[in-house]
């Protein structure tokens, strides 16, 4: 059962980091930073 949770989590980790390379090799620099800064601008108000 170790081994299934283990494997997993490395297939879990592989996914994550393939998709952060694919985004940074597609994606155009305007588009990612876009992106990047949704968080920061989750608290601006149009008042």
């Amino acid at each position: 059962m170790m081994w299934f949770l283990f494997i997993g989590d490395m297939v879990v980790m592989l996914f994550m980091v393939l998709l952060v390379i694919w985004v940074s090799l597609m994606g155009s620099d305007k588009r990612i930073n876009v992106a990047a800064k949704i968080p920061l601008q989750d608290e601006k108000f149009d008042d």
